[in-house]
């Protein structure tokens, strides 16, 4: 029983010893959308806190084959996650607004094209 214990606790000072790191998941922005088909404007609205992450995806209709920032904002960083969701992150201590601009290629049934997805980021 002793050796049991022992192991136990090395195992458990290990572990514990050991420096770690943990990488939340951004939860997804409180968002609304005004979709276009493909080769038109749409414009997405989302709100974060100051210093706060979220994701959000390209809410177009059909499949996203592409996407890249076209205009970066300027009170925060926007990170791609895949060609159909990206994360923004605000800058801390700043509350107001921030633009910025996705241009995603894509199709459906009916289009295909090149759309711009332009942002507004409310930080609050």
């Amino acid at each position: 029983m002793k050796t049991l214990s022992v192991a136990i606790l090395s195992i458990l000072g290990a572990v514990c010893l050991e420096p770690v790191s943990f990488t939340l998941a951004a939860s997804d922005c409180s968002m609304s959308a005004t979709l276009a088909n493909w080769g038109e404007k749409s414009t997405v609205q989302i709100a974060v806190a100051p210093k706060e992450s979220c994701q959000f995806p390209l809410e177009l209709r059909g499949t996203i084959s592409s996407s890249e920032v076209s205009k970066k904002p300027s009170r925060g960083k926007l990170k791609k996650i895949n060609a159909s969701t990206y994360q923004y992150t605000a800058n801390k201590r700043y509350k107001g607004t921030d633009t910025f601009a996705i241009t995603a290629t894509g199709k459906n049934e009916t289009t295909s094209g090149t759309s711009e997805v332009i942002v507004e980021v409310t930080i609050k």
